[in-house]
């Protein structure tokens, strides 16, 4: 093991930008925001179009200070390599669109994101089958299994009511059955826990969240971690079956995902997000401490009717959470005494910002149904087990008796 694959996360990501050379000796990988890059010799410029060197040629294909981020990603879910994009919506649907033909079938979590859930129901439209399925058991997902099954997509914790996917179980199915294995790590981060040791073939980041981490910077990405086996994929196109076969599909997703869509991230959103990671680590260990005693207090407190926070015992899926996570996360949702009106309590609140976004440091809380959910309807609400009465919480790194003391006074 060389010095540098043995340094701790924190350590790598802070000094990344400083593996290779930096213009004028800069801390920071600085912003290459020029559309275009020219070369001295016409060959390289054609080597560099045909993946044959590394290089720049567009802006849309990405840019030197997104490549920087790329590398922290890479790093930070010990993957082989990873293209980023401007939102992590944009990564999810570039990964899809490019690997996946019509026919081809896909088993998703029942428990989706909102925006990533109407996705598939788009992908639906277009020709692409899915079955949706309860991924906090094995069983659900190979039972969904067809002969023309081509990915298996979960999220390791679901967006609100925090289910936590059966991962590990998943991920030795799908290596049996020659699947490809997606999982959005958004609601973990690579710091609580890296999707590959599950058997991950794609990792996908909402780069907006926690890795990035103030709020400040729409981001996403893909990372290939090495486990997938190309050469059994068949819609990779001959263009991108280069000499190494680790490498089809990422380039592949550069290319027709990226280029071809062009969710490009921009260099100025690139820096904010890579300055952000650097403290990914220190932001999540305070802000799961927040969530877990938020939760307790909420668990104890009269008016409220459930907690859901996988840090909880009675959680359903606490002991798989406790197994393969560092910690329990920073997001817990709550329902609340239906004889308590849910936007009075909210409304109430002092420190606490309404708002619809998570992972930031502050701390932010929104009424699912009425809002990031509304569009679903009642009755696909009602499948997810999502209440009118149910309000999420992104916990942030707020001293944690002052967060306590406004749900308290916010209650009365």
């Amino acid at each position: 093991m060389t010095e540098r694959e043995s340094r701790g996360f924190t350590t790598t990501i802070l000094h990344s930008d400083r593996g290779a050379a930096i213009e004028h000796g800069a801390l920071h990988k600085p912003l290459h925001v020029s559309v275009a890059y020219g070369y001295r010799d016409a060959r390289d410029l054609a080597a560099v179009f045909q993946g044959r060197q590394p290089g720049h040629v567009y802006g849309r294909q990405g840019n030197p200070t997104s490549a920087a981020l790329e590398a922290k990603v890479s790093a930070m879910e010990e993957g082989i390599a990873t293209v980023s994009f401007a939102t992590g919506m944009a990564a999810i649907a570039a990964a899809m669109l490019a690997l996946l033909r019509a026919g081809d079938h896909i088993v998703a979590s029942h428990y989706l994101f909102g925006n990533t859930n109407s996705l598939l129901q788009t992908l639906q439209a277009h020709g692409t089958q899915v079955s949706f399925v309860d991924a906090t058991a094995v069983t659900e997902v190979e039972r969904a299994i067809r002969s023309e099954t081509r990915m298996v997509f979960v999220e390791t914790i679901a967006n609100p009511r925090t289910q936590v996917a059966d991962l590990a179980r998943i991920g030795a199915l799908c290596e049996a059955r020659g699947i490809l294995y997606v999982v959005d790590n958004t609601m973990t981060s690579p710091w609580l826990f890296r999707p590959k040791s599950v058997g991950a073939g794609l990792v996908v980041n909402a780069l907006t969240k926690y890795v990035g981490g103030h709020g400040n910077a729409l981001a996403g990405s893909i990372t290939d971690t090495g486990r997938f086996d190309w050469t059994r994929w068949s819609n990779i196109l001959p263009a991108y079956r280069g000499a190494d076969p680790r490498l089809w599909g990422i380039a592949q997703i550069r290319k027709k995902g990226l280029r071809d869509f062009g969710g490009t991230l921009s260099p100025e959103q690139a820096h904010h997000i890579a300055v952000g990671a650097e403290t990914l680590a220190l932001r999540m260990g305070r802000q799961c401490a927040n969530a877990g005693a938020l939760a307790r207090f909420l668990a104890a407190h009269p008016r409220v009717a459930r907690v859901h926070y996988p840090g909880l015992t009675q959680h359903p899926q606490h002991a798989i959470a406790r197994e393969l996570f560092r910690d329990f996360g920073a997001l817990l949702s709550f329902e609340v005494d239906p004889a308590l009106d849910v936007f009075e309590l909210l409304n109430r609140l002092r420190i606490v910002v309404l708002s619809s976004n998570l992972g930031d440091n502050r701390t932010l809380a929104i009424p699912v149904a009425h809002t990031i959910f509304w569009e679903m309807g009642a009755a696909r609400r009602a499948e997810m087990g999502i209440e009118d009465s149910l309000v999420r919480v992104s916990v942030g790194i707020e001293d944690e008796g002052d967060l306590i003391a406004d749900f308290a006074q916010a209650f009365g």
